[in-house]
């Protein structure tokens, strides 16, 4: 089944990547209609997964993930909308010439079919299905098994919208199994698959880069930081880590871990706790000397991405003790401090390891629509071909055009 479904794929894809910019564009257009138009519907099967989610007693952090609303419906056509208005990534390159009279061109150009294996964000459907069309590449989603009627209803209006335009539904393929065997197998296509991309937890990413043959961009898993250094302004700490923390706790960037200079922690930390009374701290035993009724931090606790009201706090002596813990502990995301000293700014975005640094910002920037690419396909936490947010320009890759009049070499 899932090699019918990449066939299907290849065959659209001779099609799609021909296509011109303005075909593409007025095919999203109507995927965006079409969202809007059968909003109602959409929202019917969400709450199948919703419910579901109740009764296998997920987290509301791990439910407001899954659920979808009229509003959030809404907002992702719009966005779907500003992709339309983006520059068409196909085509673009340089062009020079050989002292023999070769015109060479450097021309970017689709990937070809990408497989998204992705958890519980419904949007990721079509967010991904919208990226891959302007970008002239095929796409076969493999959603989990708590948001699958959300996922296969979603496909279903896209489709639809791409059949009513001149491109066909076949360019999106929606894998309605979701067992662990059938994800696995998804994995092992390679010549058929071009390029695969997991969005999830570390599980997820883990089990994708050891079993796929497949190129695999890893995205997602976001252990991201917040340093508050000596020189920061109160006010100012209290309002990003809040904002990091708890506007939307199930987000790959959200803030997981705090750390405070020691200078300023026995001022801050009572603050913080009132200011996130919903969030559980978890503390170095300095911490604990200042919030005893908390709970001690173990190692682990330092690597976890809780995706939860709950976070991580670490005593430091300088910015670089909390530079060596954050490359420590990291998962190469986005990573923040909150300073009026240059020089310490300087050192942290230098020196931590991740994919975006902050000074002085939410952690909760780093998001292809924020960055304005429109959307994107994931968050790359690695550093070959892509990192960070990836919008069009890295779902596309190079063919040199070589035009001559009879040279030889």
């Amino acid at each position: 089944m899932l090699k019918n479904k990449c066939l299907k794929a290849k065959e659209a894809f001779a099609v799609l990547s021909s296509s011109t910019g303005q075909v593409r564009n007025r095919a999203i257009a109507l995927m965006a209609e079409s969202l809007e138009a059968e909003y109602e519907y959409i929202l019917t099967e969400n709450e199948k997964d919703i419910a579901d989610a109740a009764l296998k007693r997920l987290s509301d952090a791990m439910t407001d993930r899954l659920r979808l609303t009229k509003e959030r419906i809404f907002a992702i056509s719009a966005s779907l909308r500003k992709v339309c208005m983006l520059p068409d990534p196909l085509g673009k390159g340089t062009v020079f010439t050989h002292l023999n009279g070769l015109t060479i061109q450097k021309v970017q150009v689709p990937l070809g079919l990408i497989a998204i294996i992705y958890e519980s964000r419904p949007n990721v459907t079509v967010d991904a299905a919208a990226l891959c069309i302007k970008s002239g590449n095929t796409v076969i989603l493999r959603g989990g098994s708590e948001a699958i009627n959300s996922n296969i209803a979603l496909a279903r209006v896209l489709r639809n919208a791409l059949s009513a335009s001149d491109l066909p539904a076949d360019c999106i393929q929606i894998v309605e199994d979701t067992s662990r065997e059938t994800a696995t197998e998804l994995m092992k296509l390679n010549g058929y698959i071009d390029l695969l991309i997991p969005r999830g937890g570390k599980s997820l990413i883990q089990a994708v880069v050891a079993n796929s043959t497949i190129p695999v961009i890893e995205t997602g898993e976001g252990n991201c930081h917040i340093y508050v250094d000596e020189s920061a302004d109160t006010e100012m700490a209290l309002n990003i880590i809040n904002n990091a923390k708890t506007s939307r706790p199930s987000v790959c960037n959200a803030a997981e871990s705090l750390l405070l200079h020691r200078s300023v922690a026995a001022t801050l930390l009572p603050l913080i706790k009132a200011r996130m009374p919903k969030v559980e701290l978890r503390g170095c035993a300095e911490t604990l000397k200042i919030l005893p009724d908390i709970t001690a931090a173990t190692d682990e606790d330092f690597y976890t991405e809780y995706l939860d009201y709950i976070m991580s706090v670490k005593i430091v002596a300088d910015v670089k003790e909390a530079v060596t813990h954050i490359n420590e502990y990291n998962t190469k995301h986005s990573d923040a401090i909150i300073t009026k000293n240059p020089d310490a700014a300087e050192y942290f975005t230098v020196n931590v390891d991740a994919a975006a640094v902050y000074v002085n910002a939410s952690t909760r920037f780093t998001d292809g629509e924020e960055f304005g690419f429109g959307a994107e396909i994931g968050i790359s936490t690695q550093k070959l071909h892509a990192r960070g947010p990836m919008g069009l320009d890295e779902l596309t890759t190079i063919k040199y055009k070589v035009i001559g009049n009879g040279q030889i070499r």
